[in-house]
């Protein structure tokens, strides 16, 4: 027994829209939406032939209509494309070669249960590129991809047991002024109001 997905669909041509329509009515796992029902949608696909001009335009629509979990079916992306389509709410990317009705269902289910689906093939590029940004950027800065350094992390880290300025100085070898100046920029870099919204704020995102 199915708890069927309620689906929004926007194709950017009839066709695809009417063969996709058809593929997705007829799996259990999904109930697709008609246009006046959107805003019920819990998950929006969105069919492309080629990433264009108007691309993001559409995907920035879709999200203003209520559509926070967006599937975009395309032919090809580039790199630079997938990063503006991530920023326009897409959280799942499917070729459309490899569109079938059971794919399409699998990622359906897959994104309504707060998860994102990449192709292989992307995601090796998206993670080459993400080593590339830590060696290249990031190493040189002192900074890891979490967005601290690792002395930033280490007092955050002493500051969630409960030690003060002194203690954590002490322990880590540092002057307390260079402790305060570290939690200083922690909190300015990231527009928190204090230290205790700085180690809450580390420990929500999974910073330490």
């Amino acid at each position: 027994m199915y708890t069927r997905v309620p689906v929004a669909l926007y194709a950017a041509d009839p066709i695809s829209q009417v063969g996709l329509s058809a593929a997705l009515r007829a799996r259990p796992e999904v109930l697709l939406v008609d246009q006046e029902e959107e805003a019920a949608a819990k998950v929006c696909i969105v069919a492309l032939e080629h990433w264009g001009e108007d691309s993001f335009r559409t995907l920035k629509m879709m999200q203003a209509r209520g559509c926070d979990s967006i599937i975009l079916v395309i032919n090809e992306l580039t790199d630079t494309d997938l990063l503006s389509a991530v920023e326009a709410g897409v959280c799942a990317l499917v070729w459309r070669s490899e569109a079938t009705p059971s794919e399409l269902a699998r990622v359906i289910t897959h994104v309504a249960s707060g998860n994102g689906a990449l192709p292989p093939d992307v995601l090796g590029r998206l993670l080459k590129k993400v080593s590339r940004l830590q060696h290249d950027v990031l190493a040189p800065m002192g900074l890891g991809l979490t967005g601290l350094s690792s002395r930033e992390a280490d007092v955050l880290k002493l500051m969630s047991q409960g030690k003060n300025t002194g203690e954590i100085a002490k322990q880590l070898c540092y002057s307390d002024r260079t402790v305060t100046n570290i939690l200083h920029d922690v909190t300015t870099r990231f527009h928190l109001k204090n230290r205790t919204h700085a180690v809450a704020f580390a420990l929500r995102e999974g910073l330490i």
